[in-house]
């Protein structure tokens, strides 16, 4: 994540409502876009020592994020998308976001571009901040509607900031959705297999 590592991953998926980013306006007696459904609080991974709080679904993509070298650039513009922020009262926070694209061709392109981006990730982390190691591991395929995949992000700064992420993006029909869950550690911190079940219920939940 961005220099320091903390401020890209924990800050942007802690802060509760911080930046509820723009809402997206409709035209005059336009209908107003239904979101799909979202993960609640009750869908995250449990974590030690407090509750999940979510939330409200919020129309676009939190303006932070265009300085995520993960998926700054892959998530869009805003148009036909949603989000929601979850936070614990310790060190964790996650993040839902949803974008309904034109057709399933273009879910397709998108859902391939997330994936070709997460990957591509830890090559710029450490290009934009030499002080800092970043590993990726491909947890693979998930079998639910057209499909999920689950990546994890382990970031480690010179001064021993340590900072662990799991990233899952899937797609059903033309809707695609990305989960992003973080917090302080390693990947031995990470509940891989409780972020998969995550994962499965965001995506089945889409539509």
């Amino acid at each position: 994540m961005p220099k320091p590592t903390r401020a890209g991953t924990l800050t942007a998926l802690t802060a509760a409502g911080l930046a509820l980013g723009a809402v997206l306006a409709a035209p005059a007696g336009a209908a107003v876009p239904r979101p799909p459904g979202f993960l609640s609080a009750a869908d995250l991974p449990p974590y030690p020592g407090s509750s999940w709080t979510a939330g409200r679904v919020t129309p676009g993509v939190p303006p932070e994020t265009a300085a995520d070298p993960c998926l700054g650039t892959a998530l869009g513009d805003g148009r036909g998308s949603w989000y929601r922020d979850f936070r614990t009262d310790l060190d964790a926070g996650a993040r839902q976001v949803s974008v309904e694209l034109p057709g399933v061709a273009a879910a397709k392109g998108r859902f391939s571009r997330i994936t070709r981006d997460i990957a591509s990730c830890p090559a710029r982390i450490e290009r934009a901040d030499p002080g800092t190691e970043a590993r990726l591991e491909d947890f693979g395929k998930l079998d639910v509607e057209e499909g999920a995949r689950v990546y994890g992000l382990h970031t480690e700064t010179s001064w021993g900031a340590s900072d662990i992420r799991l990233v899952s993006v899937g797609r059903d029909g033309s809707t695609v959705t990305v989960v992003d869950w973080g917090r302080l550690g390693d990947f031995d911190d990470a509940p891989v297999k409780a972020f998969e079940k995550t994962t499965v219920t965001a995506v089945t939940k889409l539509h």
